[in-house]
């Protein structure tokens, strides 16, 4: 995963479904769920099970492929909308990658740092605590100028001791908008592991286009 989040290049919106009219009773979405999962591939660079964040696990009824699966015999963290087929097996119904980017030191950003505004929606623990997980809006829109893709990384900054010894990492969203117009919002969810916080709590400091928005949560 790069470092600094491209967010016109990597495939982190699920995928939409569609259906050309209402399904009643059992139809394919009637069952549908979505989770937050890791989802392990294969030396093939095939999906072929995933665990959710509930910690129930399933294999594939079939093993899925996309572009951005590169890497093999690793996991993907995802955002996952499946059918049970039965309480070991699932089938795909869509999928979207989901950025698991490591926390950077503002040196290591290699660009100029801003805070464009977005939108923030929530945040929130995974039940296992492994991940911070964020859901954010973007405004973006359509555009010819192919260097136009916006930016976004997680800037360590602080690291506060309290006189009880714990700890809060206080992290700032670097957003650059990048000539992306701004005409609608899209979703866009990243998870932070939360072993590479490195302290008790974290504090997360957002622009937003209704001002700044700072968030604090424990993780340990």
């Amino acid at each position: 995963m790069n470092r600094l989040l491209h967010f016109l290049l990597i495939a982190w919106l699920v995928t939409s479904c569609t259906t050309d009219s209402y399904e009643k009773g059992e139809g394919k979405y009637s069952l549908m769920q979505g989770d937050f999962v890791e989802a392990k591939v294969n030396a093939q660079r095939q999906m072929v099970s995933f665990s959710t964040d509930d910690g129930a696990q399933f294999e594939l009824t079939e093993p899925y492929t996309a572009e951005w699966i590169k890497t093999p015999d690793t996991l993907y963290r995802c955002m996952l909308y499946y059918n049970k087929v039965d309480s070991k097996k699932a089938e795909i119904v869509s999928i979207g990658e989901v950025p698991c980017p490591r926390i950077l030191k503002l040196a290591e950003l290699k660009k100029e740092f801003r805070t464009d505004p977005v939108k923030f929606e929530s945040m929130w623990l995974s039940k296992s605590g492994k991940y911070l997980n964020l859901y954010l809006q973007l405004k973006t829109g359509v555009t010819d100028d192919t260097t136009a893709v916006q930016q976004l990384a997680f800037i360590s900054d602080t690291l506060i001791v309290n006189p009880d010894q714990t700890t809060i990492r206080h992290i700032t969203l670097h957003h650059d908008q990048n000539k992306v117009p701004e005409y609608y919002s899209t979703k866009a969810y990243v998870s932070l592991l939360t072993d590479s916080i490195a302290a008790d709590s974290i504090r997360i400091s957002i622009n937003t286009y209704t001002g700044l928005v700072s968030k604090k949560m424990p993780i340990r």
